[in-house]
């Protein structure tokens, strides 16, 4: 986390961009507070940076020593505010995935093509990945979450030809 460069959205160097308003930075600073009131160790960064132009700039936050029902990791925050969970195993690992109220996407990196099916199949998001990124999907699938991270239609891909389709069947003899 150290080597990502917070700067300006469109800079190619940039990593992260700046945090969205004013209002959005309050967000994300009060989780930050949050996270250390509930006995999570501030592990790297949550520092108000200056930006070269004119923006909220923020530190990407990780917090260690985290617990899944604390609200850290029951909330979405919006904000580069990452936390780590320790578990003992897969099966405890997926119960600690599924133990939020929320579901946009989630994700695993294994070598166990066992594990990976397994996840496939129980996680409850809207989006799984196995071995990529949890962001910058492909805009020709569905997009969306599941449970109180979801919010209206998947409309992309053939799922929208689909939608906006009325079949008609129709029989022709020579």
């Amino acid at each position: 986390m150290a080597e990502l460069r917070v700067g300006h959205a469109l800079e190619p160097t940039t990593d992260i961009g700046p945090v969205a308003s004013k209002e959005q930075l309050a967000v994300d600073l009060g989780y930050i507070e949050l996270g250390l009131s509930e006995g999570a160790v501030l592990a790297h960064g949550g520092r108000l940076l200056q930006g070269p132009h004119a923006g909220y700039y923020l530190e990407p936050a990780l917090f260690a020593e985290t617990r899944s029902r604390m609200r850290l990791n029951q909330e979405e925050i919006f904000g580069p505010v990452a936390s780590l969970i320790r578990v003992r195993d897969y099966e405890e690992g997926l119960a600690v995935a599924n133990d939020v109220p929320f579901g946009l996407s989630s994700g695993i990196i294994t070598t166990s093509l066992k594990y990976a099916a397994d996840f496939r199949r129980k996680s409850l998001a809207g989006m799984v990945m196995v071995n990529v990124p949890t962001a910058g999907v492909d805009y020709h699938v569905p997009f969306g979450g599941r449970r109180q991270s979801s919010y209206g239609p998947r409309e992309q891909g053939r799922y929208a030809a689909e939608f906006y389709s009325t079949l008609k069947t129709a029989y022709i003899a020579a």
